[in-house]
């Protein structure tokens, strides 16, 4: 549980303020695609921070580095809740979201020092489904947030501000050093660099990461597009909107338990690849939707199945990648975590280019799909097969 608060910090960070985004485009006079840029800064930060903060964290520990940023992301809160103007926002976005990373890259570490084999599994399983009720209820606080009267956004702000607080407290009181010194590796920047390199050697372990990296990547495309999508063009409110956008978290919980539950069972690369065709067949039929403007229906019951595959691959990518990384757990976790977000920084402002049409994120989400696809059957089964 300890290490669940601290991996959902990404994703509230990225999720709870969602229903404002119509909100701040008002208030700071700007357009939708600005707007979303701020979610590309945030996306952007948490993609940088755990490339820094991985690695320093393989030479220091994982505490302080943990207590240092934590406490960092409760002063960006309040810079984001007290931005005058779209580009103060989106510069506070961006540390907001650097270091939110430790959180982040600093669970998966911590349960790689701590678990191995089945264990490992498991425990990813149950670290990701207590991940994906933080996306899940997000947005509906946000909502709710938002319903007082004498809330804004900018609440919503403050409010992440003093979740930061609370973990702050609780990591200083419950957390321990689970990486001894003996097992730490040197801090620099050509040993980053050469750790960095080993990973890059591996072939598999880069198939893993491309496809959470295309796959999960692609879905910000989501994340930013339907905001507009459901309250411009369908015109749902912001508590319907945040009711069906965080219904996808308990698709992202089922795709998750599918693993921790039949892994065991069912080898996990037959699971993942199985994830990676549904994934591509969702897609496609979204993006048909999309060209058609189908109801509102068919892209909900759509991306709650695309959902289920991302809950599939996060958790089978993790586990799968970071079985044979030992002493370099941090550093591998940073790329795994890492990719998504960089890839997803560049998508999600792209899904506003046309506002007045879903098109661009329903060929965002096939195209993203396509490309993970490939990289399983090119590197991943490939590997596999040559092995």
């Amino acid at each position: 549980m300890l290490l669940g608060l601290l991996a959902i910090l990404g994703p509230l960070n990225i999720d709870m303020y969602l229903p404002s985004f119509p909100g701040i485009a008002h208030d700071l006079h700007t357009s939708a695609t600005l707007v979303q840029t701020s979610l590309t800064a945030c996306l952007l930060g948490l993609a940088i921070g755990q490339l820094v903060i991985g690695p320093i964290s393989d030479a220091q520990g994982r505490r302080k580095p943990l207590l240092i940023a934590t406490s960092l992301f409760v002063l960006a809160s309040i810079l984001c809740a007290f931005a005058p103007n779209i580009t103060i926002l989106i510069g506070a976005r961006f540390l907001q979201g650097f270091t939110a990373s430790a959180g982040v890259v600093l669970s998966r570490a911590v349960v790689r020092d701590v678990f191995s084999g089945r264990e490992l599994t498991k425990f990813f399983s149950l670290l990701m489904v207590i991940n994906a009720v933080a996306p899940m209820i997000a947005p509906m606080a946000g909502g709710a947030i938002l319903a007082f009267e004498f809330a804004s956004w900018k609440s919503i702000f403050l409010f992440l501000g003093l979740i930061g607080i609370v973990i702050v407290i609780i990591v200083a009181i419950n957390l321990k050093e689970t990486l001894p010194p003996e097992k730490r590796i040197p801090s620099s920047i050509g040993a980053t660099v050469m750790t960095m390199g080993d990973l890059l050697k591996d072939r598999s372990f880069i198939g893993y990461a491309l496809v959470v990296g295309f796959v999960h990547g692609g879905s910000f495309a989501y994340v930013s597009g339907t905001p507009f999508i459901y309250q411009e063009i369908y015109g749902v409110s912001p508590q319907v909107f945040s009711v069906l956008f965080g219904i996808n978290g308990l698709a992202i919980i089922t795709g998750s338990f599918i693993i921790g539950r039949y892994g065991g069972i069912i080898a996990e690369k037959t699971l993942l690849q199985a994830a990676v065709i549904i994934s591509l067949g969702a897609t496609f039929g979204l993006f048909l939707m999309t060209i058609m403007e189908g109801p509102l229906a068919s892209l909900v019951i759509l991306i709650f199945i695309y959902m289920i595959t991302i809950g599939m691959i996060i958790t089978s990518t993790f586990t799968l990648g970071m079985v044979k990384q030992g002493h370099r757990a941090g550093s591998a976790s940073a790329v795994l975590g890492m990719l998504p977000l960089l890839l997803g920084s560049f998508f999600s402002p792209l899904a506003g280019i046309n506002e007045a049409s879903a098109v661009p994120m329903g060929t965002i989400l096939f195209t993203t799909s396509l490309i993970g696809f490939i990289a399983f059957f090119m590197l991943v089964k490939k590997e596999r097969a040559e092995g």
